[in-house]
């Protein structure tokens, strides 16, 4: 169908016929002019058919045709413009990268110069890798290095320290090497000087203890140049004969609090009782919950047992409270100031027993236990049973059938701890244990507030704020504890900066620095900052929340002040470098978690990165790696990690044995390596195991002592103690199996941010992980010979999985003797 063409103008039009009257005239004198000859009629028709009319036709397509083209034409030199911009203004970006786009200047031809030096100067059994070259080498921002056990992963970070400060030249000024312990801070130092000598470089101790750090030396100076804090004194560091220094590093997992730091505690406790009346309250609460007698529920199998003989264990009652009063007395431990001798009567099931005392300020009756460092054969005249275990039915049935506010007296210890306390002398403290829920045990009062408030702010929160987050039940104790922890921790802060000179907290340190208080940083001189700017941190899946707060805020301000931070310096920009083991985080009850190492690249975000996979072990014969791995299978891991056994006797092939409990097989064993000239590792779950133990071992731990210090190969210690250390033959005693359930570690936990999502439990289940980690560290101490004697499940275990029960006996790699025996 042709196309339409547009409407014409009127004048484009061809004329329309004539009205019928009008056309009647015109042919009436048309014919009239034909008869005169003046015209001829066809032809008329015939012209104005073709000329008039077609013409007119034909002018106007001609006409429209040229003016359609010459319209085109003309149209074509006239410029269109259409908006297609976004509606609204252009908002930058957010640039929140820590690092600038830079690189590390290593070409070809220097890392050809330096593996020829290496090549040359260190043995060939120390020669690095592929993948230790390519973390020397590395030349991004970020390099994420995931070294497993055994990796020689301290050789190799000291050559990237050569390799930065030697080859590159960047000054020790802008570096810091960050280990975790006093103990692996020494060892690096003399990893790194010997390293030096053999490229004939001079590195000073002074200079190598500037540049190897804890994080806990290494926040002291900052604090220290801000006005007002020269002085400034840790914590953590009182008591101790290093304080004075800026080297006086704190083991981060020792909580033990020494005669100093108890001063300071008590010092605030007694202030804060005087100024706060509410505060008082809570700790008297806390103080009548802590020493009440816990009660039985009655359908226990001990009170089952112990109900039968009620009226006759009452009928004796009055002759056993002779008994132990006497027992007090000599001992010197009664009567108790602030306790009122009051030999009254209860009734208990239907019987009456006795008490022995009442104190008025806490309106609760006392009962005296039979102290367990008397002897287990006293017995009242004529008895049959002994003291103990007449008192223990006693106190069986008071914990079941007593209704009134009871104090059950299990010690002379306690009692001893209990005078200052009722007696108001609260410079002394407090004078009571308590066990917040989830805890292994009891401890003092205050001791329960150090150790909380610590696992909250290494979680990177505030403690009152953390508090107020929290939820208890009504009823529930530690809903008055934590509420007098948010008073007592405030309190505590203000009480060490009034010292002179002023005194802070670790943790408060990093806070001060952290993401928090930017403008703290911005504080810091350039000398102060600069060490910060090259970082290389060993151990780094036992970093807390804490410390990457101020990690992330000290990369920040240092970006924010280039170039004019380095001004003057070959060492620009600033970089991190982080070495870890995710198979290796086991200070999770500290706060510490794996999930800043296991998502570095989200954590430290840089506009690139490098990852390095060290799967070379370079320590252990193959089955035990296996055996090892095998048992951490089932814990969320980084991805591609799967060690290879490098070392001289890799392919030797021992498995991990695994037995019951015996500990004097355990002791023959240990001696025998011994003698045999192997270097010996006896790790303990339980300190207590280790007197346990020490009779079967023939003597060993005496001769190795006598030993010069390199000689020595005779080591025990915790599992959690051995990290970094190996041995020839490793023996584990212990299962390794998290036994409680934390409620106010789960909230604070979720409250971090950290586990999975909408997980009520976050912090148990990272410790059940944990646990599997912790055998994991145990095992791979073995070069050699690897041996574990574990408890059988009991009672006191629980029903929560053991890292025994990942011990497949199907696997070449383990020797379970507990399965044989079994069959």
């Amino acid at each position: 169908m042709p196309a339409s063409r547009p409407e014409q103008p009127d004048e484009l039009h061809p004329p329309q016929q004539l009205p019928l009257l009008k056309r009647w005239v015109a042919r009436l004198l048309g014919r009239g002019l034909s008869r005169l000859n003046a015209q001829h009629r066809d032809s008329w028709f015939h012209g104005h058919a073709a000329g008039q009319r077609l013409g007119h036709a034909k002018g106007v397509r001609d006409g429209y045709d040229e003016g359609r083209v010459d319209g085109y034409e003309e149209g074509q030199q006239v410029l269109v413009i259409r908006d297609t911009r976004a509606p609204g203004h252009a908002v930058p970006g957010v640039d929140d990268l820590l690092f600038d786009d830079w690189r590390l200047p290593i070409d070809a031809g220097l890392k050809k110069r330096i593996k020829a030096d290496v090549a040359q100067r260190l043995p060939a059994h120390s020669q690095p890798s592929a993948a230790q070259w390519k973390m020397i080498f590395s030349d991004t921002p970020s390099t994420c290095v995931v070294a497993g056990a055994g990796a020689g992963k301290s050789t190799t970070l000291a050559l990237r320290i050569l390799l930065l400060h030697h080859y590159l030249g960047f000054e020790l000024a802008a570096m810091t090497v960050v280990t975790f312990t006093r103990e692996s801070r020494k060892d690096f130092i003399k990893k790194l000087r010997q390293l030096f000598d053999l490229f004939e470089l001079n590195i000073s101790e002074k200079s190598a203890q500037e540049l190897v750090r804890t994080f806990h030396s290494r926040i002291l100076p900052l604090v220290r140049s801000l006005p007002g804090f020269a002085q400034l004194q840790a914590f953590e560091n009182l008591g101790s004969r290093e304080r004075q220094g800026e080297e006086a590093d704190s083991n981060p997992f020792d909580l033990r609090l020494n005669d100093a730091q108890r001063q300071q505690l008590n010092l605030c406790y007694r202030d804060l009782c005087s100024a706060s009346p509410r505060f008082a309250e809570l700790v008297g609460a806390l103080r009548l919950h802590s020493l009440k007698l816990k009660p039985l529920d009655r359908d226990h199998p001990d009170v089952q047992k112990r109900v039968m003989v009620t009226e006759l264990s009452a009928q004796r009652d009055e002759e056993l409270c002779d008994v132990i009063e006497d027992l007090w007395f000599a001992a010197g431990a009664w009567p108790i100031k602030g306790i009122e001798p009051s030999r009254q009567t209860l009734e208990i099931n239907g019987s009456t027993f006795h008490v022995h005392g009442h104190i008025a300020s806490l309106d609760a009756w006392v009962v005296l236990g039979c102290d367990p460092g008397e002897s287990q054969q006293i017995k009242r005249n004529g008895a049959k049973l002994p003291v103990w275990a007449e008192w223990l039915v006693k106190r069986t049935l008071f914990q079941a059938f007593c209704d009134k506010p009871l104090i059950w007296m299990e010690n002379y210890r306690d009692a001893k701890r209990l005078v200052p306390a009722l007696a108001a002398e609260a410079v002394a403290g407090p004078g009571f244990d308590y066990k917040v829920k989830g805890e292994l045990g009891s401890v003092p009062l205050l001791d329960a507030f150090v150790g909380c408030a610590g696992f909250i702010e290494n979680l990177g929160l505030d403690v009152t704020a953390a508090v107020a987050g929290m939820s208890f039940a009504q009823d529930d104790s530690d809903r008055l504890f934590f509420e007098a922890l948010s008073l007592y921790w405030k309190a505590f802060e203000q009480h060490l900066l009034g010292m002179t000179p002023p005194v802070m907290t670790y943790n408060r340190m990093f806070a001060l620095f952290g993401e928090n208080s930017p403008e703290n940083l911005q504080r810091v001189a350039d000398a102060h900052l600069r060490p910060l700017a090259h970082l290389m941190i060993d151990e780094f899946q036992d970093v807390s929340p804490q410390i990457v707060s101020w990690l992330r805020a000290s990369l920040r301000e240092i970006r924010r002040r280039s170039p004019g931070l380095q001004a003057g310096q070959v060492a620009q920009y600033s970089s991190l470098l982080c070495v870890g083991d995710d198979w290796q985080s086991i200070y999770g009850w500290r706060g510490s978690s794996p999930q800043y190492f296991m998502e570095f690249t989200q954590t430290f975000a840089a506009p690139s990165h490098t990852r390095v996979l060290l799967v070379e072990n370079y320590r252990s014969q193959a089955s035990i790696i296996e055996a090892a791995e095998h048992i951490v299978r089932a814990t969320p891991t980084l991805p591609g990690k799967k060690a290879r056994a490098c070392a001289e006797h890799a392919e030797a092939r021992r498995p991990v044995q695994v037995f019951k409990r015996d500990d004097a097989d355990l002791g023959r064993r240990v001696v025998e390596h011994y003698r045999r000239g192997d270097s010996v590792l006896l790790l303990y779950r339980k300190s207590s195991d280790r007197a346990l133990v020490a009779e079967h071992l023939g003597g060993i731990v005496e001769e190795d002592r006598a030993a010069p210090a390199e000689q020595r190969r005779f080591k025990q210690l915790t599992y959690h103690s051995a990290k970094g250390l190996q041995a020839d033959a490793v023996f584990l005693v212990g299962d390794c199996q998290h036994l409680s359930s934390s409620p106010y570690k789960n909230q604070v936990y979720r409250l971090a941010g950290l586990g999975k999502p909408g997980d009520p439990q976050a912090f148990d289940k990272a410790q059940q992980e944990e646990a599997l980690r912790l055998a994991y560290v145990g095992i791979t101490r073995a070069a050699g010979d690897c041996y574990w004697y574990v408890e059988e499940a009991g009672k006191d275990t629980g029903q929560q999985p053991r890292a025994s029960d990942q011990v497949d006996p199907a696997k070449a790699c383990f020797d379970d003797q507990r399965r044989r025996i079994q069959a």
